[in-house]
């Protein structure tokens, strides 16, 4: 009996080490693709500091000339992290700044290559999701990789990319 009750703990024993090495390997199965993201992850990104230094630096621009204009910042994933609608703004402009900033963040280009390809003839572009091709839209780089973008409405395109360009130049 005694020989039995041994050969029980060692069974039992081993069962118990196995379990806890399962349960040990799982988590770590589990645990480091988590950790190894976030201990190498070091990919630039926009934040809400930066998005607001850009967009004070685009009233200040649009200030210079009494223009009152819509500013929207979007970031990396096409996601609103700032508007600001200038007093006297027409409504609309708030869509339409958004719209520029989601071209210029989907496709990684200035929303005015689109609108140059249509005055060039290229009229299929208008079908295609996420194309707003009118001048104010300009994606926002960190070393090389894309961040967040900038849509600017309110005056006339031109006037717009102005804003734009100038803004970018806070960061």
């Amino acid at each position: 009996m005694n020989g039995t009750f041994i050969h029980q703990t060692q069974t039992l024993s081993i069962m118990t080490n196995s379990k806890t090495s399962l349960i040990i390997a799982l988590t770590l199965f589990i645990a480091f693709p988590f950790m190894a993201y976030s201990q190498g992850s070091t990919q630039p990104y926009l934040n809400l500091e930066d998005a607001l230094r850009i967009s004070d630096a685009a009233e200040t621009r649009a200030k210079e000339d009494n223009w009152n204009v819509v500013i929207a910042i979007m970031d990396a994933g096409g996601h609103l992290i700032s508007l600001k609608r200038m007093d006297g703004t027409q409504i609309g402009s708030v869509e339409i700044a958004q719209a520029k900033a989601k071209t210029a963040v989907y496709l990684k280009r200035p929303t005015k290559v689109f609108e140059d390809m249509i005055k060039q003839g290229n009229h299929h572009l208008t079908t295609l999701p996420n194309v707003t091709a009118v001048e104010g839209g300009l994606p926002i780089f960190k070393d090389g990789t894309i961040v967040g973008s900038i849509g600017i409405s309110g005056v006339t395109s031109a006037q717009d990319g102005m804003i734009a360009e100038a803004a970018l130049k806070a960061l």
